[in-house]
Parts: structure tokens; C-alpha cells; sequence
């Protein structure tokens, strides 16, 4: 015989009120109006429904504005302009939304604050190096010397898209993906 779950059954939009209440004060009130409580009042969940999901508003802010990539975005296809195409629009995507702008500055502040020695994208949860490796294994022969090191090219790419996404004056600058996409190939060309 079975037993019924004891108290009330778990509310499964909660996470969605929360998340999408998180997305609105961000882009209203920013990192610094985006509290536990704020969250709270205005989605109707209480506060401690929230910390058993979110052990802070840091966990919160973060699954509300990275959610993570869709695998297929990133998938590579043996084209490495295409793919690196791909790459740089998935992660502008996931960091351009004006949540993610405002958040972003915040984050990174709290975690180099905290020293806890976790790397950036750790804090975000957008791990994405090992599918920037794939992408270049797939690469033609040829394409990609194989004297470059696939992380010095990727923290490049990613502080291009960071300073992109939360520098105001950078922002502005509209270059074309494609711009920074023929950056990225000519300097990972081999040398003659």
C-alpha cells in the first residue's frame, strides 16, 4: 500500500512566476532591485518557497537570465564560419536580453567580491568551452594552426561579447556578428 505524500503538492508554476518575475525587475529596477523579497511580493510566491528553490537571489538571477544553450545552436557541422556564426549568435542571445545587460555587471562584481575562484562562465552556467573545441576540431584540415590554443581564442571571443553586451559605449557600436566571426578565423588561420 502506498503512502500519500505528506502536506500540500508542490505548485509547479512557482519556478516560472519566479523566473519571470526575476526577467521583469531586472530589466526595471536592475541588479540591485532585483531582490528575494521583491521577487516574492510581486510574483505572489513566498520568500521561503523561493530559498528552498534558490539558496540566494544570486542562484535566482542566474537561471532567470542563463538559462543555458540549446545543443543544436552549438552543434558543430564542419562549416567553421557557419559554426562559429552559430556560436557568437547563441551567446549574444543569451547575454544581450536587457535582464542579462543588467545583471551581468552585478554578477561579476558579487563573484570576484566572493573569491571564491570559480571561472566567469562557471558563474553564469554557460560552460560552453568544450563545444568551442568541437567546433574547431570539426574545422576543415587547414582552417584552425595547430599551435593556437582554443581557450585563448575563446576568453577573446567572450570578452568581445561581454564588452559588447555591457559596456554601454561598446554596445551602441552595432558591428556586424560577421565582422567579429572573420576576426576570429583570421587569427586562428595557420601562419605561412
Amino acid at each position: 500500500m502506498q503512502r500519500a505524500p505528506v502536506g500540500r503538492p508542490r505548485d509547479s508554476s512557482l519556478d516560472a512566476r519566479a523566473i519571470a518575475t526575476t526577467l521583469e525587475l531586472l530589466s526595471e529596477k536592475g541588479f540591485e532591485g532585483t531582490t528575494v523579497q521583491a521577487v516574492a511580493k510581486r510574483s505572489g510566491v513566498h520568500a521561503s518557497a523561493l530559498y528552498r528553490r534558490w539558496p540566494s537571489r544570486i542562484e535566482l538571477i542566474e537561471d532567470a537570465i542563463f538559462p543555458g544553450f540549446d545543443s543544436h545552436a552549438v552543434e558543430p557541422t564542419g562549416d567553421l564560419q557557419a559554426d562559429l556564426h552559430r556560436f557568437l549568435r547563441a551567446y549574444l542571445d543569451a547575454f544581450g536580453t536587457p535582464a542579462a545587460r543588467a545583471a551581468a555587471p552585478g554578477l561579476i562584481a558579487h563573484h570576484q567580491s566572493a573569491g571564491d575562484g570559480r571561472s566567469p562562465e562557471l558563474y553564469f552556467r554557460v560552460s560552453t568551452r568544450p563545444q568551442f573545441r568541437d567546433i574547431l576540431r570539426a574545422a576543415p584540415t587547414g582552417a584552425v594552426d595547430p599551435d593556437i590554443d582554443p581557450d585563448d581564442i575563446f576568453d577573446i571571443m567572450l570578452g568581445a561579447i561581454l564588452a559588447h553586451t555591457i559596456v554601454p559605449t561598446i554596445a551602441a557600436r552595432r558591428a556586424p556578428l560577421e565582422r567579429t566571426v572573420d576576426l576570429l578565423i583570421r587569427m586562428m588561420r595557420p601562419t605561412t
